[in-house]
């Protein structure tokens, strides 16, 4: 029986697989929109009816901290295949589930106020790319992706 080696990078490292990837890029995209929302909303008033906007996108102190949670979660487990793949299936279930509330008009605490608003849009894209990178996108490429899992044995001929 054998067993798959990991691809690994010039000097020894393992590559990182395209859930991890996505897990750095989207945690490290997340966190920057989290601080900047600071930057532009402060901390009050906390999920009030008044949203500033950052770019076209409403924001309040409430979503950006909703920003940096997501961003910690993505980042925490973008070093380990499996952990990056798992966050990012439940991170795009609750993006879509945030999506049909926002397009039903149910996310107005966030400063999301219906079908046209373009946060919907954005999670809805978030989300069909975590779902991806969390499921038949996780390890495109990867001849090695096992999850640990002996690598069957082939017949010789």
């Amino acid at each position: 029986m054998t067993t798959a080696q990991p691809h690994t990078e010039k000097g020894g490292r393992p590559r990182w697989s395209p859930a991890q990837r996505f897990a750095l890029a989207f945690g490290l995209l997340y966190l920057v929109v989290g601080v900047a929302g600071f930057a532009v909303t402060g901390t009050h008033p906390f999920a009030g009816s008044h949203h500033h906007t950052l770019v076209i996108f409403a924001v309040n102190p409430l979503h950006n901290v909703i920003h940096v949670v997501l961003a910690a979660a993505w980042l925490a487990t973008a070093s380990r295949h499996r952990a990056a793949r798992v966050a990012n299936l439940a991170l795009g279930v609750v993006l879509g589930l945030v999506t049909v509330l926002g397009f039903v008009g149910g996310m107005g605490m966030l400063g999301m106020s219906g079908l046209a608003d373009p946060d919907n849009f954005l999670h809805l894209a978030t989300a069909t790319l975590a779902l991806y990178f969390g499921s038949v996108g996780a390890a495109a490429g990867r001849a090695d992706e096992t999850d640990g899992l002996p690598e069957p044995e082939r017949a010789v001929r």
